[in-house]
This record gives structure tokens, C-alpha cells and sequence, in this order.
């Protein structure tokens, strides 16, 4: 805690002894390093002076609409050289999950979602049904319409689905309330997520929350806040949790993963302080100012932070980080001096 403050803002002092107290820098990918497909400006300066640092990097996603092999092509069609090792998302994590809890070979898995998880479970030997193809698939509710479903499904992953629909809920509802035993997992619950450069879109929570409503149950949650995932990671890397710092723009999910599994922590705004600045700037001259420029200083606004610096100040608030920053890319100016 730094003047009496819950948040401390990260400077040069903090900095370095963040730095010098971690082994490992464990990221998150939506609105830490990038925005839909556009980079965050400086995160290829900051990840490369880290690992010139000796510091192992991780990333670990709550996107589960990719494997970790499509992960890696991501990151370096952005100019990133990840490893597939280096990447842990929570549709690997779902996988996992299944495999360390002997699930059994005969039983199929039903899936909400999209071509991530289907691929990270075949790859851990399950077979699996549905997915984007189920999205195709509609629904006449006339009388007498019986929906037929398979009864050897043991378990029901629901992820971030752009394709879900009403034939999805009905099949994973069915699954989970009639195949005894049937598990009911959630990669996540992510009210919202930077899906596109632009703005904010409905998170898996959104698609967890419909089939939770429709079967009165509450899912196995796999990804972030969960200390699922640390458990596997610590168990690829030789790292204590006391020498690794968790980066995150979602207090919620980043940051309470961090604190629940003993890591430092580091929020990071992504922008929000400078617009801001733009906001009440735009009260005072969007008037006089031109439709074009106005829509375009708008459009900036909506790009900012998950966790805006309000809400992280705000009374109500229990999830404190450690410290926190704009960006990641403050870690390289404050280093330097």
C-alpha cells in the first residue's frame, strides 16, 4: 500500500522492485496484449526487455475460441515469437480437466463453442460433438416436437460461442439434466471481452449463464479466477507463485486469480487514463467539431480498458491489485530510468 492508497500506481521504484522480486510474468491476452487482432502499442518492447531480463513469460487466456496451437500461429502473425508451451487457455484447461479427472473413454462431450475446445479435447484423445457446426442448426417449436439428444454424452463444456442459439441450450440442457452423472463445465465466465479491436462483445458468462438458468446448476469453472490452471501450469514450469507476477486488465478474473493462487499482481488500464482526458475534452468541443473527427474521437473512447480507474477506485470495490498502470509498455519507460 503506497500513501495510504489501496491501488498504488506503479512507478520507476516499483517497477524495479517488481522486477527484481518475480521470476515469471504470467499475461493475459484480451486487452493486455492485444485487441481483438490489432497489438497494443509497445508490447513487443516490453515482452522482448523482459526476456532479455532472464524472465519467464506465460499467457494465460480465458479465450477458449482458440487452441494453443492456434494461439501461437495468433502471436506470430503479430510479429510475437510465442511457443505453444508458453500458452494456457481455458479451453486447454477444460481438457485437462477431463483427462486428470479420468473421465471416461466411452463418453462424448458436448460443445458449446467454438473450434478451440473441440480441438484441444480431440487432441486429449475425446471425442466430441457439436461446436460451430451445431450453429447451423435450427429449431420449430410446433406441437408434439420431441428433441432427440445423445444419451452417452458425459460431459457439456460451454465456452464463448458466436454461434450460439437456441439449439445449443436446448442440446446442453438436455445433456446435463437427463445423462446421470453429466458433467456441466464453464471455460469461464467473462461477462465481456475485447473480441474485436473496436469494442466490448458478450463474454462466455453469457453463454454459461443461459444453460445455468435453463438447469437450475452451476458449472465447474475451469479458466481464470479458478486455480485450475495455476495448478497445471506449476506443474510445466519449476516456479513458486510467491515469484510470479499476474498482468490483467479484468479485476474480476485477472486479478483474483493472481491473489487466489499467491502471485503479485499488476492491473493494467489499456488506454483508459488518456481517454479520459479525451472524454471531457469531447464535452467541451465535440459541439464545434466536424461529424468525421467527433465519430473518430468517440470510437477511441470505446476501445478503453476493461477495468476503468473509477471503478477501480470505487468504495464498493474488494479487488485490489497490487499496483497498477496503463499498460504494459510503462514497464519499459519506468525500467529505463
Amino acid at each position: 500500500m503506497a500513501n495510504g492508497l489501496p491501488n498504488p500506481l506503479l512507478t520507476a521504484g516499483a517497477a524495479r522492485s517488481l522486477v527484481d522480486s518475480v521470476d515469471a510474468f504470467l499475461f493475459d491476452c484480451d486487452g493486455v496484449i492485444w485487441k481483438g487482432d490489432q497489438l497494443i502499442e509497445g508490447v513487443p518492447e516490453t515482452l522482448d526487455l523482459l526476456r532479455k531480463m532472464g524472465k519467464k513469460l506465460v499467457f494465460v487466456t480465458n479465450n477458449s475460441r482458440k487452441s494453443r496451437r492456434q494461439y501461437s500461429k495468433k502471436f506470430r502473425a503479430l510479429g510475437l515469437e510465442v511457443t505453444e508451451e508458453e500458452i494456457f487457455t481455458s479451453s486447454f484447461a477444460a481438457a485437462m480437466f477431463l483427462k486428470l479427472n479420468n473421465f471416461p473413454p466411452e463418453k462424448k462431450v458436448y460443445v458449446v463453442g467454438e473450434d478451440g475446445i473441440l480441438e484441444e479435447l480431440r487432441l486429449a484423445g475425446f471425442e466430441c460433438l457439436g461446436g460451430p457446426e451445431d450453429g447451423k442448426k435450427n429449431i420449430l417449436l410446433e406441437a408434439n416436437f420431441y428433441f432427440e439428444h445423445d444419451k452417452s454424452v458425459g460431459a457439456v463444456i460451454v465456452g464463448l460461442d458466436q454461434y450460439f442459439n437456441y439449439y445449443k441450450m436446448q442440446y446442453a440442457s438436455l445433456c446435463i439434466r437427463e445423462n446421470p452423472g453429466c458433467l456441466f463445465i464453464a471455460t469461464n465466465r467473462d461477462p465481456t471481452g475485447h473480441m474485436t479491436s473496436a469494442q466490448e462483445w458478450p463474454g462466455a458468462g453469457t453463454m454459461v449463464a443461459a444453460v445455468s438458468c435453463s438447469v437450475q446448476k452451476e458449472p465447474i469453472v475451469v479458466g481464470k479466477p479458478s486455480s485450475f490452471l495455476m495448478d497445471f501450469l506449476l506443474k510445466s514450469f519449476n516456479l513458486e507463485t510467491s515469484r510470479m507476477c499476474m498482468v490483467g486488465d479484468r479485476l474480476d478474473t485477472d486479478i483474483l486469480f493472481g491473489q487466489n493462487t499467491g502471485c503479485k499482481t499488476l492491473l493494467v488500464l489499456s488506454g483508459e487514463k488518456l481517454l479520459l482526458l479525451l472524454f471531457h475534452m469531447c464535452r467541451i468541443i465535440l459541439p464545434i467539431m466536424p461529424n468525421q473527427v467527433s465519430n473518430a474521437v468517440w470510437t477511441c473512447i470505446a476501445i478503453a480498458g476493461v477495468t476503468t480507474l473509477s471503478e477501480l477506485q470505487d468504495a464498493s470495490n474488494t479487488i485490489h491489485p497490487d499496483l497498477y498502470t496503463n499498460s504494459i509498455y510503462d514497464l519499459v519507460g519506468l525500467l529505463q530510468q
